[in-house]
């Protein structure tokens, strides 16, 4: 049996957020915060062959030079999977922030501080994309 394995490259910024808040509170916080635009998208729809479904809530802010992107990080429809997560590896997470081109105070380090001084935000992290296991979950 032949398996084809997929290298996938993910040049984004990831941010995991832990917060109590609806997802149209945090975006509503977000776009505040950080003068944003996130707004409501179509839900993304993972239909994962004979084993289930994952619907996650996403909100978009875009421009010429940068893209961001707030994600739900557990299925939003209730699920038959065992870990209805869009990134399994880290479910403790609420939502995911995805920050492509992001520079100056929406890049690295600035932006992971500026989320942490929200108060609609009890916790958040930076992580290396690349290391995920389900990294292809990211890809848009």
């Amino acid at each position: 049996m032949l398996t084809l394995d997929v290298e996938y490259d993910c040049d984004f910024d990831l941010f995991g957020i832990v917060s109590s808040s609806r997802e149209h509170t945090l975006a509503w916080t977000l776009n505040t915060a950080l003068r944003l635009r996130l707004v409501k998208q179509q839900d993304l729809i993972y239909d994962l062959l004979n084993r289930g479904r994952l619907v996650i809530s996403n909100y978009l802010h875009a421009t010429e030079t940068l893209s961001l992107r707030l994600l739900r990080n557990r299925s939003v429809d209730p699920s038959v999977l065992k870990k209805p997560y869009l990134a399994p590896d880290i479910k403790e997470y609420d939502y995911l922030l995805q920050v492509s081109n992001g520079t100056g105070s929406l890049a690295g380090e600035e932006l992971l501080a500026r989320l942490t001084d929200l108060p609609t935000v009890q916790y958040a992290c930076q992580f290396d994309p690349n290391s995920l296991k389900f990294k292809e979950n990211l890809l848009f």
